[in-house]
């Protein structure tokens, strides 16, 4: 299995010279199994540069598209993804069900004439729309699995097994019980257990650490994670690897490198051996 990142920034792009390390387009996350199933987790800015990427060698691009959710920089790249204009091309869209719209009616939103020139139903690949719920479910030599997660809209996490490798993507999500010395002592709320049984495990865990503790006590309820947060979460579910990832767009690559030695310092006080590192747009990782 390989995983790359092509956007791993939250909020809003952030192009300029303070984050040229860790990357300035919102999210997008290719995972490709052995077998060479395409993965696509989010159509942020990062999707742009991976459509360019696929179709360079001219071959048919057959890729499943899953959306944690529609907010804007999570869809925005879409319209910009090259292989949905080519005939002969196959995307295959996944998303949380909503509560008041279809997942083909948010993308046609964005789409419309008012904010775009080509609406959905003039783009010449074959597209499919599947709304889901929690479960599990096969495509090809993979097994999908689902979870709700606490954000500000309809969410959904992923956990991809595959190649004997198994990688989750959670963003974005922020704690669902508020615990002064974290998750690690006293009681831990029902939702954030049931997370931690879901990811349990994984080889890679990608997860959305935007905030600082301290941040995160000023914007709680804005749907996004914390350092500590994330770190407790893997270290309790026993991941391998940790991915800090949907990066505030305010913090330049030098505060990220701030963040992770706290990070892999709450790691270390926990006796664990999770590495943990934070996602920088373009890099791979082959397992």
């Amino acid at each position: 299995m390989r995983v790359t990142f092509w956007g791993t920034r939250g909020s809003v792009p952030t192009p300029g010279p303070s984050t040229v390390r860790y990357g300035g387009n919102t999210a997008c996350v290719e995972v490709r199994t052995e077998a060479g199933t395409l993965f696509i987790f989010d159509s942020g800015t990062g999707i742009r540069e991976l459509g360019l990427h696929v179709s360079r060698n001219g071959e048919p691009v057959n890729a499943h598209l899953m959306l944690g959710h529609t907010h804007w920089d999570h869809i925005s790249g879409f319209p910009f993804f090259s292989p949905v204009f080519a005939p002969g091309n196959r995307l295959a869209i996944y998303g949380a069900r909503d509560l008041d719209r279809s997942l083909r009616d948010v993308l046609a939103g964005q789409m419309h004439y008012t904010y775009f020139p080509v609406p959905l139903g003039d783009l010449r690949a074959e597209m499919t729309f599947c709304e889901l719920e929690e479960g599990d479910f096969q495509i090809d030599d993979a097994t999908v699995r689902t979870h709700y997660l606490n954000h500000t809209a309809v969410c959904m996490g992923y956990r991809v097994e595959a190649d004997g490798i198994s990688v989750a993507y959670i963003t974005d999500h922020e704690p669902y019980g508020v615990l002064k010395d974290g998750l690690r002592r006293g009681y831990v709320h029902g939702g954030d257990r049931r997370l931690i049984e879901f990811v349990r495990g994984v080889d890679l865990l990608i997860q959305d650490a935007q905030y600082t503790p301290e941040e995160y006590a000023a914007r709680r309820g804005w749907g996004h994670g914390s350092t500590d947060y994330v770190v407790d979460i893997a270290v309790e579910a026993c991941v391998r690897r940790l991915a800090l990832f949907h990066h505030e767009p305010t913090h330049a690559d030098d505060d990220i490198d701030r963040m992770l030695e706290q990070c892999r310092a709450r790691a270390r006080e926990a006796n664990s051996q999770v590495e943990v590192f934070g996602a920088v747009e373009r890099e791979t990782i082959t397992f």
